[in-house]
């Protein structure tokens, strides 16, 4: 009898380990292998099975020059939402795998529900769930008031069971809510764990590759906002992407982590309504709702969001500090970039903020990811030191050096169309993004140092 060989997987990196530890040495966390159950190879498969230097394999493939690939489209299926089909690059692409991960009450459920329900109506599609019942499910639609003529309904949680009843059905989308809560029979570990997810996210993908099935995953994410599981399960799939939104707010983000079929970073919007999810086609109207009322430390930037630019709100408040480390919080932007910045104001701007409490604020929950906004950031801060406010009318966009200079960024000139689009009169940016002919009533600012754009204000 073979013994039943296993391995301990880091939850958090996916490194492997022939025994148990109490830390991961590649990514130096604590507490974080799991047992994993492996395959037992077959006897004598591949000694029996091996040809000439002991290897085994299929000896009738044949090798492929890259230049004779036939590099036609392939065929995507809209999944009726506009924003959803932005962030996959412009549909569904048959046979994928796409994980679908967020908080708990961010809309994964309600999302994939409405783009079932429509997709049904045209097309074959499974739903499978996992976490409610059929009657949960069915209530759902009814309130959102969905067509559920059509959609082809599963409870189930063993994975050879899906399996069985993909193969019978034939469904052109499978949607899995969640893969937390799926199990293969072989795994005697419990559903969540990491030899179930990790198994139960292969088999199903591996099925979807075969019968060229598009292939929708829902993913739990943890309490620091990764996804719960092994990591290695993101390079088993195609697309990952991570709806974010708190509970407090109505509006969601889509954004696209991993897409080996379309741009990474691609930021889709929505907003959620009774009737669930409503995209958002213009966002930065809704971003940009200010006050009435002129304040200190406010200030519009033009960030860069996959494939458009977009108009966001920053809000920085500076406040004498009773502790004698002065603290640094900033939200939706890098705290480390933050006290960066700090630095090169203090340097090359002449002023001192070493004894002010610095608080940044990205209005809208949305994450800055690009340097674009030093610039910005820097003003507002300026703007909240001296409590003095910046024209409503002036928009801002520039990465800053250490040296204190002012560096261009990709896509200068269409980040001042957007503004000019939403009447911004006024924009001072780096030179090298400064257009040869501004846009119609705008003023177009070109400044190369820090210096230059404090002198512009």
């Amino acid at each position: 009898m073979v013994k039943a060989k296993s391995a301990f997987v880091c939850t958090e990196c996916g490194a492997e380990y022939r025994k148990w530890q109490g830390q991961c040495n590649s990514c130096r966390e604590w507490n974080t292998l799991s047992e994993v159950r492996l395959a037992s190879a077959r006897p004598g498969g591949a000694a029996s099975a091996s040809g000439r230097n002991g290897y085994a394999g299929d000896l009738s493939r044949e090798v492929v020059d890259l230049g004779s690939v036939d590099l036609s489209e392939v065929p995507r299926l809209s999944s009726t939402f506009e924003e959803f089909d932005r962030v996959l690059g412009g549909g569904l692409v048959p046979g994928s795998a796409v994980l679908l991960g967020g908080n708990p009450g961010a809309g994964k459920s309600t999302l994939l529900l409405q783009t079932a329900c429509k997709l049904a109506q045209q097309r074959r599609v499974l739903y499978v769930t996992g976490e409610e019942s059929l009657s949960q499910v069915a209530m759902r639609a009814q309130r959102l008031q969905l067509p559920t003529q059509g959609l082809k309904m599963l409870a189930e949680t063993s994975v050879e069971t899906i399996l069985a009843v993909a193969e019978r059905e034939h469904p052109e989308i499978l949607v899995i809510d969640s893969i937390q809560t799926m199990h293969l029979e072989d795994i005697s570990s419990a559903p969540g764990g990491v030899a179930q997810v990790r198994e139960s996210a292969a088999a199903l993908t591996r099925f979807a590759k075969q019968s060229n099935t598009v292939l929708l995953l829902v993913g739990h994410v943890t309490k620091d906002g990764t996804l719960a599981g092994p990591k290695v399960l993101e390079h088993m799939i195609d697309a990952s992407l991570l709806l974010e939104g708190g509970a407090d707010s109505r509006f969601r983000t889509l954004r696209g982590q991993k897409n080996r079929f379309g741009a990474v970073n691609e930021l889709g919007v929505f907003a959620m309504l009774e009737q669930g999810l409503k995209e958002v086609k213009n966002p930065s109207a809704i971003f940009l709702s200010r006050s009435e009322e002129l304040a200190s430390g406010s200030l519009v930037m033009v960030v860069w969001e996959g494939t458009r630019p977009l108009l966001v709100e920053v809000q920085a408040l500076l406040d004498d500090s009773a502790l004698g480390n002065p603290r640094r919080v900033a939200v939706g932007l890098d705290h480390n970039r933050l006290a960066m910045l700090l630095a090169v104001l203090h340097r090359h701007g002449g002023l001192f903020t070493g004894d002010q409490d610095v608080f940044l604020n990205v209005v809208g929950g949305v994450k800055v990811l690009e340097t674009s906004a030093d610039l910005a950031v820097l003003l507002a801060v300026v703007s909240s030191l001296q409590n003095r406010p910046l024209p409503r009318e002036l928009v801002v966009f520039g990465e800053v050096g250490l040296s204190g200079e002012i560096r261009p960024v990709p896509s200068g000139q269409e980040r001042i169309t957007e503004a000019a689009k939403h009447g911004f009169q006024r924009a001072i940016v780096p030179r090298g993004n400064a257009p040869k002919r501004p846009p119609a009533g705008m003023e177009v600012i070109a400044v190369d140092k820090l210096s230059d754009a404090l002198e512009a204000l």
